[in-house]
């Protein structure tokens, strides 16, 4: 649709974020090498991750790997073509979206994106741009939400603290639908709107550029099912 080839390298494995963020760096170096071997960096132009986590060591791979001398070149070169999805996108003169998706929108900052890789404006300009949707910001719109990783695992309390606040500033927008780019926070934020009976819808900016497009326009965009909030007592 846009003049783009995708090519799926069927070798490549876990971008190894998880490790690195926690503190197992030969672990995570182990599935760079992985992915390094994996990708043929002359055929492509550039790599694409919709995942925010993913895209942030995978753009760390000339720092993770850059004491192997079998390495070192080849993890800098893909590091360097490595981008988040909505920065491509926002970088290629796409065909303008023509069906209205008709749902007011706010939009969450992942942390590995906004402050990780510095990708803020793309996303926001790929939504701008699909008719009929009202784009609204959030508030502190770059503050955790509180997945970070492990951390909603490792640090459930503290975790819950911050997703409280995202769930507030997403109810003060109005919005309809939450947008972010990073499966953490998808998860994060859906299960404390969830779990607190808000039927927000929860996706990523890609789903609704899809839907603009016609393609797959309902997938990913139903409502979530709130469960019933049981009233305090007196």
């Amino acid at each position: 649709m846009n003049g783009c080839e995708v090519v799926i390298p069927r070798r490549q494995g876990c971008c190894g974020a998880l490790h690195a963020h926690s503190g197992a760096p030969e672990a995570a170096a182990q599935f760079a090498r992985g992915n390094v071997d994996a990708f043929d960096l002359d055929g492509v132009d550039a790599i694409i991750t919709n995942a925010a986590g993913c895209g942030s060591t995978l753009k760390e791979y000339g720092h993770l790997l850059g004491r192997d001398p079998q390495y070192a070149d080849r993890a800098a070169r893909l590091a360097h073509r490595v981008r988040d999805v909505s920065e491509f996108l926002a970088s290629i003169e796409l065909v303008p979206p023509s069906r209205p998706v008709h749902r007011t929108v706010a939009y969450h900052d992942a942390c590995h994106l906004a402050h990780g890789q510095g990708v803020r404006d793309e996303p926001r300009r790929l939504l701008a741009a699909i008719p009929g949707l009202r784009l609204v910001e959030l508030r502190d719109a770059d503050q955790c939400c509180g997945s970070a990783g492990l951390y909603n695992i490792l640090q459930p309390r503290l975790a819950a603290r911050l997703l409280d606040k995202k769930i507030a500033a997403i109810l003060e927008t109005g919005a309809d639908t939450l947008v972010t780019g990073n499966p953490g926070c998808l998860m994060q934020i859906a299960k404390g709107l969830r779990d607190n009976g808000y039927p927000i819808t929860v996706c990523h900016p890609v789903e609704l550029l899809a839907a603009a497009y016609g393609l797959n326009p309902t997938a990913g965009l139903a409502p979530l099912r709130a469960r019933t909030v049981p009233q305090s007592r007196p």
